[in-house]
């Protein structure tokens, strides 16, 4: 094996994959020091199918990434840029994550303020809803005439409402537009690397505290944490095509209704939580 086959493909997916290991240990010892707090013990067993349930929720909810990333990638394609980009958006993704976990592992029992997080999450699952329409829809012909005037109609619907709601959200969904993102340096491209998926991840696993009383939540994170790592490593193997594939029509359509599915039952636990 040459030298630079090493350098350029074998050592960042290495990286990868120790990342990924690295931040399941960190998260198993979060948890394991809320437990020592909280009355109710978030359970460490791990859980086959809520691993594959936290794992295809988050490549699903990946574009804002992929594409984010793949082209950072594309601007920084140097075997020490990749390795930033690898650690970088892998931490950015898993504290976000921890983050999210902490806020509910505390205030679950304060049933005014996981109400509030809970709405807040099912106004970004609508907002995420939206972005998934508008991917399905890009490319001509993809669906029947009949549906696709269907599609447009309820995505009229929902852009009115997330019109209104625009205005909060603003502040905890980021741009993923790239500026002058060409040829960092290592420090710098770490921070941009870290600060997208870092949002995303609060976002993301935000939108699915409704969703923690169903699943095993330890098994969940470590879906998104393998989520995010096979993700990376077909980024690395080729940006375009990975970009491609994730905003797929039907892949983003049936996000849609996924969603929209999910941030409606999140408003019915929210009137739940309250009444």
């Amino acid at each position: 094996m040459s030298q630079n086959i090493f350098k350029n493909q074998v050592l960042p997916l290495i990286a990868t994959v120790v990342t990924f290991f690295v931040l399941v240990f960190l998260l198993w010892s979060e948890i394991k020091i809320l437990n020592r707090f909280t009355k109710e013990d978030i359970l460490l067993p791990i859980s086959l199918g809520s691993i594959l349930v936290g794992l295809t929720i988050y490549l699903k909810t990946s574009i804002d990434f992929a594409i984010y990333i793949g082209k950072l990638m594309e601007k920084n394609n140097t075997w020490r840029s990749r390795i930033a980009i690898e650690i970088g958006t892998g931490l950015g993704n898993a504290l976000g994550t921890m983050v999210i976990l902490v806020i509910w592992a505390f205030f679950k029992e304060v049933k005014i303020l996981l109400a509030l997080m809970v709405f807040i999450a099912s106004l970004v699952l609508f907002r995420l809803a939206e972005e998934g329409l508008h991917h399905a829809l890009e490319i001509k012909n993809a669906f029947p005439t009949w549906f696709e005037k269907m599609i447009h109609m309820f995505g009229k619907y929902l852009e009115s409402f997330n019109t209104i709601t625009g205005k909060v959200l603003k502040y905890v969904i980021p741009n993923t537009k790239i500026k002058d993102a060409n040829n960092l340096n290592f420090a710098k491209l770490f921070v941009v690397s870290f600060t997208v998926p870092f949002i995303l991840g609060l976002d993301d696993f935000a939108g699915y505290i409704s969703l923690f009383n169903v699943v095993n939540v330890f098994s969940f994170a470590i879906g998104v944490f393998l989520g995010h790592m096979i993700l990376n490593i077909f980024l690395y193997i080729s940006p375009s095509y990975t970009i491609k594939l994730v905003k797929n029509p039907i892949i983003s359509l049936l996000g849609t209704i996924a969603f929209v599915g999910l941030g409606l039952w999140g408003l019915y636990e929210v009137v739940h939580m309250i009444l």
